[in-house]
């Protein structure tokens, strides 16, 4: 049960599961998604941990913000957390969450005891050519339009368009999806692509002396699974990769996503 709801730090909804007392366990979610779409995993990770899930600026119940560059954004969140007063923390980042986790750990070593990053593509190079109803939403002419008729139908399909299981999307990430404007959607995805494009993250992450476990599922549609092993040069990484399993191992395989992020967070990467 979440301990309180609809609070706001540094302009951003926060939500706390867990017992406070236990270690703070940060979850990022990635583009045009929310912290609901953490929740297949949160029954297991909120008893052992103190979750800390974000909407960052413009998802979820966060409100829109001036700028979606990753810096900045990782500037925001290390305020939160100052505010908070939690410190030093695992943070898990999801997708491009797991960029803003990097930058947060860029900027604020201090803050930052060990990340996780799942599906977090490494670089440009390794993005594949998508789904096509995704395609549709993004790009122009076509995506103006279907943003502003999307149905809930048609939402739940550009979550499962990037699974590779089965999946029951969340109500409430449905919801939160819904309302993201399409501005900040286009906007995030190509301060997302600027800020791998200037440095990979495998090439920031060897910067840092931070553990790291990499997640990522072997039949991902969005990144080449294989650019997984990318993470092989970063000295502190480990990397499991899930057979079988998409771009959302938290949906796809919650069992096995929250047993890994236990099991790393436990061992402070160890």
């Amino acid at each position: 049960m979440a301990l309180y709801d609809g609070k706001h730090v540094q302009g951003m909804h926060v939500v706390h599961d867990g017992p406070r007392d236990a270690p703070p366990l940060v979850l990022i979610h990635g583009s045009g998604s929310s912290g609901s779409s953490w929740g297949p995993v949160m029954p297991a990770l909120a008893s052992r941990c103190h979750t800390v899930r974000i909407d960052l600026p413009g998802h979820g119940q966060s409100p829109p913000a001036p700028s979606y560059d990753v810096t900045e954004q990782a500037a925001r969140l290390a305020a939160a957390l100052d505010e908070l007063g939690l410190r030093p923390v695992t943070v898990a980042g999801h997708s491009s969450g797991g960029y803003v986790a990097t930058a947060l750990a860029e900027q604020r070593p201090d803050l930052v005891g060990s990340l996780t990053l799942i599906s977090s593509g490494p670089s440009p190079d390794a993005l594949l050519p998508q789904p096509v109803l995704l395609r549709a939403l993004v790009d122009p002419p076509l995506g103006p339009l279907l943003w502003r008729v999307r149905s809930d139908a048609m939402l739940r399909r550009g979550v499962t368009a990037v699974c590779n299981r089965p999946v029951d999307v969340p109500n409430d990430l449905v919801a939160d999806v819904r309302g993201i404007s399409y501005r900040t959607f286009r906007t995030v995805l190509r301060q997302n692509g600027a800020y791998i494009a200037e440095r990979s993250l495998p090439a920031r992450l060897a910067a840092l002396d931070v553990p790291v476990l990499v997640i990522f599922g072997a039949a991902d549609p969005r990144w080449d699974p294989s650019s997984a092993h990318h993470y092989d040069t970063v000295p502190r990484a480990r990397v499991s990769q899930l057979p079988d399993v998409g771009h959302f191992p938290m949906l796809e395989a919650p069992q096995a996503t929250g047993e890994l992020l236990l099991r790393f967070a436990a061992t402070g990467g160890r």
